[in-house]
């Protein structure tokens, strides 16, 4: 069957395994029934702003047409750096979007790949940014009642853990699994900084742990470029974070090209 559409990431719902779905066409396809078997992807070359909806020949950021991705509020400066949030003081590209969505309470947490990193989401983003980025265990650090000091409490952090997931290392499987999340939660309240003490969750330790529909990790990854590489025919073997992973090895992230149109044939 074949199913036209605009990509965008994909909707989870948090089980053992993670389940996955797709919107095209109107359809919501359930992605983890396609694993193990061959699906046909070709970029139509068109793209639509993920912001305006409109039609484009180049995409900025992940979507976006150049006036939206300087302007719109889903592209701010703080969407990356939290530090730089004004909505608390009733700023930002767009006061009414940042109040709804960055004036609103805020986890800082750990999370795990391979490695251990920090990082800051909205309150009703977990677990999906945890999925998202393809984590295999997670545990809440701390919480602030806005983006902005969610966003410096990561920023002292950053001195001692990482802040982004490698993400190579995530699709290869390569899991360090002598890290004890609640020992290295331990370690790093005794290194923050007094002025934000008031806002560690010490008490509240549980592991959040995430499996993911892959029939087999690659050893080599290929990452495809759909702007180059307009036609992907190949098994698909899984899915983790927002990537699709194929039988060959190659990856591709979706949520890169969001506003693409593609046709997907199954």
């Amino acid at each position: 069957m074949e199913y036209l559409g605009i990509l965008s990431k994909m909707r989870i719902e948090n089980e053992k395994p993670v389940r996955y779905f797709l919107n095209l066409d109107e359809t919501e396809l359930y992605m983890n029934d396609l694993i193990g078997f061959p699906i046909e992807i070709k970029f139509e070359g068109i793209i639509h702003c993920i912001a305006c909806g409109r039609k484009i020949k180049k995409a900025f950021g992940q979507g976006f047409c150049y006036p939206c991705f300087m302007n719109s509020p889903l592209n701010s400066e703080c969407i990356l750096k939290p530090e730089l949030c004004q909505a608390h003081e009733g700023g930002g590209r767009d006061p009414e979007w940042e109040e709804k969505n960055h004036n609103q309470p805020h986890y800082i947490y750990l999370a795990q790949t391979s490695g251990v990193k920090v990082g800051v989401t909205r309150m009703d983003q977990i677990p999906t940014r945890w999925v998202d980025q393809g984590a295999w265990k997670a545990i809440k650090l701390a919480l602030t009642p806005y983006r902005f000091l969610a966003g410096k409490i990561e920023l002292y952090l950053k001195q001692y853990l990482a802040d982004k997931t490698p993400w190579q290392k995530m699709l290869k499987n390569e899991v360090n699994e002598i890290i004890d999340l609640e020992e290295e939660k331990k370690k790093i309240i005794e290194k923050m900084d007094p002025e934000y003490q008031s806002f560690i969750l010490s008490s509240e330790n549980d592991i959040y742990t995430f499996e993911y529909p892959v029939l087999r990790y690659p050893v080599v990854i290929k990452s495809i470029n759909l702007d180059k590489s307009p036609h992907i025919q190949a098994k698909l073997s899984g899915i983790r974070g927002q990537y699709l992973i194929f039988e060959n090895g190659e990856v591709i992230n979706l949520r890169k090209y969001s506003g693409y149109e593609i046709t997907l044939t199954v």
